[in-house]
This record gives structure tokens, sequence and C-alpha cells, in this order.
């Protein structure tokens, strides 16, 4: 897993690739938790990831529901179709804000 951040005018912007599961969710986690922590608008750029666990998706939607209670917004972009499936298969596309690329 690689992770890069961006920040644009409140804006924190986590570019993710690799694979994301049980050995690595943890820091994925901590990463995740403190960009939102810190932006009014937290962006995902999914398009080099290729895996994640059931773990991850666990991450996700608690992610965006402290956003949601905050007044935040957090959206996936660019998800690869190996991940898409993943959303799909297990209802989570209709619990995260995904923008089609």
């Amino acid at each position: 897993m690689s992770i890069t951040e961006n920040r644009e005018d409140g804006c924190v912007i986590l570019t993710v690739s690799g694979e994301i599961d049980g050995t690595n969710v943890d820091e994925f986690e901590e990463k995740l938790a403190k960009a939102g922590s810190e932006a009014d608008e937290l962006v995902l750029e999914l398009g080099g990831l290729v895996y994640i666990s059931s773990a991850v998706l666990r991450s996700f939607h608690q992610q965006q529901k402290t956003m949601q209670e905050q007044g935040k917004r957090m959206v996936l972009r660019h998800v690869t179709k190996e991940v898409m499936d993943i959303f799909t298969v297990t209802g989570f596309v209709r619990l995260l804000e995904i923008e089609e690329s």
C-alpha cells in the first residue's frame, strides 16, 4: 500500500495504491482518520488500488459516517473495477459516495 497526500483549500486528497488487507489496515485507518479530522472535504483517489479486504470496507464506511456527522464530505474517485466489484457485491456501493470516472 502506498498513500500520498495533497491539500487544497480545506480539501485533503489521499491517493491510495496497491493492496489494503489485514497486514496494513491499521496504518490505513490511522491515515484516513487523521486526514478526515483535518479536512472539510476528503477525496480518496483509488485509481491505483487493486485489492481491499473486508476489514477495509468498515474503515471506509466509518470514516464517511464520521465526516457526515460533522457536516463534512468524503468522496471516492477513480475506483478500479476490482474494488468497485467488491463495493457492489457487499452493498457498500449504496453506503459510500463514489464519483464515476
